[in-house]
């Protein structure tokens, strides 16, 4: 102990021992001590010798440390001296007072210790374990160290890690730790965990970690927050950049519109401490990296959608127009405002009406613009400019025309500065930087778009008092060719550029604009001049873009103008250029170092004003245009009439190859309708036969559920012929049974005689009918059978028909009659036999209506009298069958009844047969000598027991 505290305490009895042999003694008595505070005390001193001798105690001492954090995990104490240890050797902490070579040798000293630290994997493992200690002195120095290791050898620690089961969720329980130094150690823990490893990301994000940072990064103040708000988004970019399915998983959480608030930046914007312009640029980078161009344009569009949709692009826009605002933040704002807008059309259409506060109000679009062709502006933010002008024009047809109406005369309004009047301005302005960016941002204007390139060649410029004006097209090309009158020295190459690329974008794809182009006598000469001339390394560059306007007029010609046809331009090449030559200037393009570099994506940065040449959609461009130009210029007519029959031929054959496909097309919607119909009836039949099956066992379930109550049944009439006594079942019959039945019988006898009854009153009904019918018929009162009804209406016939033939004379009379006195009529007759033919007309008319009535009574009464009679037949017929079926059933009764009565009788027999057997086999085992006992016998044994039970309780 005494050499622990010398060794501690820096005094020595003796001679002191160097470093390397104290640090060896240290380590024997690590190895060897048996007491635990022994122990503690040699690796507190190892703790203490860690920093200023790391090569000794990493080289002795790791095995020893290592050995402690497995054999002595009850004791805390030990446990974080030896975690301590272990940081201090592995760490590699920079030092402002080391030079770089001291600062590489310690690198690699923890390199070197990293190594030999995980050639184990097991000893990581166990670091993970250890961090499930809540101890402060074991949990802290352990995050230290798996942190310290992850820096050293980052790749293989995450594969170990990987593996290791729970070992991703061990280390997210940091960010739950209520003691902040922890939680904001384990924040930097994750950050060298999730580099680089998109397995270990996808973990991360799935256990909550979007959640849990996001409280974390509102409940630390936001932007207004400190570190540990940068630790958190420095985290959240390294699970969502180049990651999509965590970009997926953090939109699909609704997390987008968490980000929001962040941006309420307030009115006062005079106070920006560092941390807040970091927290708030790092929020910014958050944004982007969610709506980046690299990611896939579904997943782009979605997150563009929804930052509109939540309010987050008008807070940024609001952060745009918002004065104060740093300069660093407000190009990244507008860096992030290009990306949210760029192919959205309704978050272009949202940006388009976004106004800047000024009096009177101008269009955000206009202000920034000022700031691109302002050459007082800082340089990354006239780059961020026209980043965000392009992804505004960026698939935007609608913000295009907008853009190049603004430059038509119809459109001009001379009172307010408008987009189209900046870009001129630029375009001609003397600083070389202005004409590139209004040069790119025109060309933009004109992307994809045939319709703006023809409008733009209305475009008419005033050069000065007392000259017509000039086309747009003719003042860029007089600008290329008188270059050196306009454009200062040294900077001529970048404008040249910038206008070259302008007008390679709008002849291209537009025969109109060609023509416009060749029209003027100039350029061709122009262009062949600079095409075969031998300038410096600067220079080729523009001869490079010349070669290739000049391919795109022989590309894109219609041969409307006879001096400049697609001919002509290729002799004029082969003439004064050479195929060869002209081929190798439109090469200079591509195998310029800074093609390559605008080539790779859609942001313009630049280190230095002086390489900003190239534009990324125009790189698109050469690629596209190159190839065709150089097989354009080494065509000859014959191979292009070839061309063309080829074309007419492919053109055919695609319409037949469209036509077969739409053929196909059905084909494949009638198999799909059929499938879904199959599809269908499968379904159906699959319901059908579930429905069977339920029903099937909805059968045996009841078939079961009967025989169940059927054995229960039988077993309660048994129970109750037992304790009855009865005990005697034959043939199946029971006592029970034979009383059941005669109830039964009594039964049908009570409805027999109920029947009987009701017979009687139906044959009462019908007799009372019959008098009532006899009755009403005419003379004396017949008889009440049906003989008498019938002989009744036998002689109600005979009299109406003897009544018909009265009626039917008397007719004839009248017709007698009536002739006559026509015939009277005619002659003079006297006076007194034309009254007497009148009287005895009237009498016979009389006469015959009596006994017309008369005869239409006796039919009603006949009719009557037959209805009657079918009602009392059909009544009959009824009572007779309801006799009949009665009669059957008092029969079936009474066979029913003598079965059970001979039933009965044969059960009596058998039981006097049995009785007869048990006393004839009692009586032989009498004979035999056996004690048999008798009912009697029986019974007053059982009294007895009961008594002396009864005798026994009053004891």
């Amino acid at each position: 102990m005494n050499f622990f505290r010398g060794v501690i305490s820096g005094q020595a009895a003796g001679p002191q021992p160097s470093g390397a042999e104290t640090i060896q003694k240290l380590c024997d008595r690590v190895a060897s001590s048996t007491l635990l505070e022994d122990r503690r005390d040699a690796v507190r001193a190892l703790k203490s010798l860690s920093k200023k001798y790391r090569m000794e105690v990493g080289t002795q001492a790791m095995d020893h440390l290592i050995n402690i954090l497995q054999t002595d995990r009850s004791d805390s104490e030990i446990l974080g001296y030896a975690l301590d240890t272990l940081y201090n050797v592995i760490c590699n902490d920079e030092e402002e007072e080391q030079d770089e070579n001291a600062q590489k040798q310690a690198d690699d000293l923890g390199l070197q210790f990293t190594d030999t630290f995980v050639q184990d994997p097991e000893h990581v493992t166990l670091l993970l374990t250890l961090l499930e200690e809540f101890d402060f002195h074991v949990r802290w120095p352990g995050v230290k160290l798996l942190t310290a290791l992850l820096k050293n050898q980052g790749p293989q620690i995450q594969g170990i890690i990987l593996v290791s089961p729970m070992g991703v969720s061990r280390l997210m329980d940091l960010l739950a730790d209520s003691r902040e130094v922890i939680r904001n150690d384990g924040l930097l823990l994750l950050q060298q965990l999730t580099k680089s490893n998109a397995a270990i990301q996808k973990i991360v994000a799935f256990e909550n970690a979007f959640e849990r940072l996001l409280d974390i990064i509102t409940e630390e103040g936001s932007s207004d927050g400190g570190i540990v708000v940068e630790d958190c988004l420095l985290l959240l970019l390294n699970l969502l950049k180049n990651n999509s399915s965590n970009q997926n998983f953090f939109k699909e959480g609704s997390y987008i519109q968490r980000m929001k608030p962040w941006f309420e930046v307030g009115d006062d914007n005079s106070g920006w401490s560092a941390q807040k312009v970091t927290n708030l640029h790092l929020m910014l980078q958050l944004v982007r990296v969610m709506v980046s161009p690299v990611n896939s344009p579904g997943a782009t569009a979605s997150c563009q959608k929804s930052m509109f949709q939540c309010g987050l692009l008008q807070q940024l826009c609001t952060i745009l127009m918002a004065t104060g605002v740093p300069a660093d933040i407000l190009t990244e704002t507008i860096n992030t405002v290009s990306e949210v807008i760029r192919g959205s059309q309704v978050n272009q259409d949202y940006f388009a009406s976004v106004n800047a506060p000024s009096n009177p109000p101008r269009p955000a679009i206009v202000v920034l613009l000022m700031s691109m062709v302002n050459e007082r502006q800082p340089f990354v933010l006239r780059c961020a400019v026209l980043y965000c002008f392009q992804c505004f024009l960026y698939k935007n047809q609608k913000g295009q025309g907008e853009i190049v109406a603004t430059l038509l005369p119809s459109t001009i309004d001379a009172n307010s500065i408008s987009a189209g009047q900046l870009l001129c301005g630029g375009l001609f302005s003397a600083d070389s930087l202005s004409n590139w960016c209004a040069a790119v941002a025109l060309a933009h204007a004109l992307q994809d778009n045939l319709t703006q390139k023809e409008q733009l060649l209305r475009v008419q410029l005033a050069t000065s008092l007392g000259k017509p004006p000039v086309s747009l097209l003719q003042q860029c090309t007089n600008i290329l060719s008188q270059g050196d009158k306009i454009v200062r020295r040294g900077s001529k190459v970048q404008t040249r550029v910038g206008l070259l690329m302008l007008l390679c974008t709008w002849i291209s794809n537009c025969p109109i604009a060609v023509t416009h182009f060749l029209h003027n006598q100039e350029n061709v000469p122009f262009l062949t001049a600079q095409i075969s001339e031998n300038l410096g390394e600067d220079e080729r560059l523009v001869q490079g873009l010349c070669a290739l306007l000049l391919g795109i007029c022989i590309y894109y010609n219609d041969n409307s103008l006879e001096n400049y046809t697609k001919e002509k331009l290729k002799q004029l090449i082969e003439k004064r250029i050479g195929k060869e030559n002209f081929v190798e200037k439109l090469c200079f393009i591509t195998k310029h170092e800074l093609y390559s570099r605008a080539a790779q994506k859609p942001q313009p940065v630049f280190p230095s004003p002086e390489q900003m040449l190239f534009d990324h959609e125009f790189t698109k461009l050469v690629k596209e245009l190159e190839g065709v130009i150089t097989k354009a210029v080494h065509k000859s007519s014959e191979e292009e009439k070839k061309e063309e029959e080829v074309k007419k031929t492919l053109e055919q054959h695609d319409n037949i190859v469209t036509q077969y496909k739409e053929l196909i097309r059905e084909q494949d919607a009638q198999l799909q309708e059929l499938k879904e119909q199959v599809a269908c009836m499968t379904s159906q039949n699959e319901q059908l036969q579930a429905t069977i099956t339920q029903q099937q066992s909805q059968i045996l379930q009841h078939k079961d559920q009967y025989n169940i109550l059927k054995l229960k049944l039988a077993k309660e009439n048994q129970g109750q012929s037992n304790s009855q006594g009865d005990g005697s079942q034959v043939n199946g019959l029971q006592t029970e049974e034979l009383t059941q039945l005669r109830e039964e019988v009594e039964e049908l006898r009570k409805q027999h005689s109920l029947l009987q009854t009701q017979l009687g009153d139906k044959d009462a009904l019908i007799s009372s009918l019959k008098s009532g019918a006899a009755q009403t018929a005419e003379g004396p009162a017949g008889g009440s059978d049906d003989t008498e009804l019938l002989q009744e209406l036998e002689a109600l016939r005979s009299q109406v028909q003897s009544q018909s033939t009265e009626i039917g004379q008397l007719k004839m009379e009248r017709q007698d009659l009536l002739r006559r006195a026509e015939v009277g009529c005619s002659d003079t007759l006297p006076s007194s036999d034309s009254s007497l033919d009148a009287a005895k007309m009237a009498e016979l008319e009389s006469r015959l209506g009596a006994q017309t009535s008369e005869m239409e009574r006796l039919k009603a009464e006949v009719k009557n009298l037959s209805e009657s009679r079918a009602e009392l037949e059909k009544r009959l017929d009824s009572t007779t069958s309801t006799v009949a079926i009665l009669q059957t059933e008092k029969e079936k009764l009474q066979t029913d009844v003598q079965e059970s009565k001979k039933e009965q009788d044969d059960l009596l027999m058998l039981l006097a047969d049995q009785d007869q057997k048990i006393t004839n086999l009692k009586w032989r085992l009498k004979q035999l000598g056996e004690t048999v006992e008798d009912e009697d016998d029986l019974d007053t044994r059982d009294q007895t027991d009961d008594d002396d039970e009864e005798d026994e309780d009053e004891d």
